[in-house]
C-alpha cells in the first residue's frame, strides 16, 4: 500500500463515490417503479417515495457480501490507492450521465466494476484482476436476465392459470393492491444490492489508508450513508428510463408488472445472498421481456430490446477505457 493521503483528499473521494451512489440510485429508479408506474397503480411521485423507503431500509435485510465482493473480489485490494478509486468512480459516474441523458437503461454495477478493472490495470497489468470474482460477476450479465425472464415467464403462465375463470376487472383489481408487494420486494432486492457496490468502494478505500486496521470490512456508517445516497438519488427519478423501462419495450397490466416485479425480486435476492453484483437493470429488463414474450413474442419491441443489449455489452469497455485513461491522467498530478 502507499503512503497515507490527506484527510481531505479521503474526504473528498468518499463523497464523489457518494455521488456515484446518488447517480446510481436516480439511473436506477426506473429498475423498481417502471411497472409500478406504467401499470397506473402508482403515480410517479409517490412510486418513488415508495422505492426510496424500500431502497433505504435494505440493509436491514442482507448481509454485506456484495460490498465485499467489489471491496476485494474484483481487483486485488493490495493494488488499490485512492489514484485508482478516483479514476474508477470517474468512469462509472460519466458512462451514468450519459447513459441517463439518451435514456437507455444501462447497468451502474457494470459501470463501477468496469471502472475498477480499467484502473486497475492502468497501474498494475492484468495481475491486478481477480479472476475469479469477475468472471463470476460478468457471466451475471447473461444470467440474472436470463433467470428474470423465466421467473417472470413461468409466473405469468402460472398466475393465467391459476386466475383463468376471473373476470379481467377482478384481476386487475386483485393485482393492483398485489403489485403494492411485488415492487416492494424489487426496492428491497435493488438497495440490498446496488448500495454495497458503493460500500465496497468506500470500505476497500479506508482499508488501503490503513483506517480499518489488518481485515477488511464495512463500518456501519459507510452502510447508513450508502442507503441513504441510493434512496435520495431514487427520490429524485430517472423519469427517461421509466419511459424506456415502462412502456418502450413492451405494454403492461397490473398482473403482467406483478410477475415482472418478483421474478426480477427472486433473482436478485438470491443474487445478494450469494454476493454476486448483479445488475438490477438487466434483472428487470429481462423480466419484463419475459411477461410481455408470454402474451405473444410480437408483444416486445425487440428493436428497442437490441439497443439495450448493446449497451449492456458496450459498458464493461467503455468504463474501464474511461477509467484508464483517468487514472493516466491523475498519476501525471497526484
Amino acid at each position: 500500500m502507499e503512503a497515507a493521503i490527506a484527510f481531505p483528499v479521503l474526504v473528498g473521494l468518499v463523497v464523489v463515490a457518494l455521488f456515484f451512489d446518488f447517480l446510481n440510485g436516480l439511473h436506477d429508479a426506473a429498475n423498481s417503479i417502471a411497472t409500478i408506474v406504467s401499470t397506473r397503480v402508482l403515480r410517479p411521485h409517490y412510486a418513488v417515495f415508495w422505492a426510496a423507503f424500500f431502497n433505504f431500509i435494505a440493509f436491514m435485510f442482507f448481509g454485506l457480501h456484495v460490498a465485499e465482493t467489489l471491496g476485494t473480489g474484483i481487483i486485488d485490494a493490495s493494488i488499490v490507492t485512492p489514484a485508482v478509486i478516483f479514476a474508477a468512480l470517474v468512469g462509472a459516474i460519466v458512462w451514468n450521465i450519459v447513459t441517463w441523458l439518451v435514456g437507455i437503461p444501462s447497468s451502474s454495477s457494470h459501470a463501477l466494476i468496469g471502472g475498477l478493472v480499467g484502473a486497475g490495470v492502468a497501474k498494475a497489468g492484468t495481475a491486478a484482476i481477480v479472476w475469479a470474482g469477475l468472471g463470476k460477476t460478468t457471466a451475471a450479465i447473461v444470467l440474472s436476465p436470463a433467470a428474470g425472464f423465466l421467473l417472470a415467464l413461468v409466473l405469468i403462465l402460472a398466475v393465467s392459470w391459476l386466475f383463468v375463470r376471473q373476470t379481467p376487472f377482478a384481476v386487475d383489481s386483485t393485482f393492483r393492491v398485489m403489485q403494492f408487494f411485488s415492487a416492494s420486494l424489487y426496492s428491497l432486492g435493488h438497495g440490498g444490492n446496488d448500495a454495497q457496490k458503493t460500500m465496497g468502494i468506500i470500505a476497500v478505500l479506508l482499508y488501503s489508508q490503513g483506517m480499518l486496521g489488518a481485515n477488511f470490512y464495512v463500518p456501519l456508517w459507510v452502510v447508513i450513508t450508502c442507503q441513504s445516497a441510493l434512496a435520495l438519488g431514487t427520490l429524485l427519478g430517472g423519469w427517461r428510463i421509466v419511459h424506456t423501462m415502462g412502456s418502450k419495450i413492451t405494454r403492461l397490466n397490473p398482473m403482467q408488472g406483478f410477475c415482472a416485479e418478483t421474478g426480477g425480486a427472486i433473482t436478485l435476492f438470491a443474487a445478494t445472498w450469494l454476493g454476486i453484483p448483479v445488475s438490477t437493470t438487466h434483472t428487470i429488463t429481462g423480466a419484463i421481456i419475459g411477461v410481455g414474450a408470454a402474451r405473444r413474442v410480437s408483444a416486445v419491441r425487440w428493436g428497442i430490446a437490441g439497443n439495450i443489449v448493446v449497451a449492456w455489452i458496450v459498458t464493461l469497455p467503455a468504463t474501464a477505457a474511461i477509467a484508464a485513461l483517468t487514472y493516466l491522467a491523475v498519476g501525471l498530478a497526484w
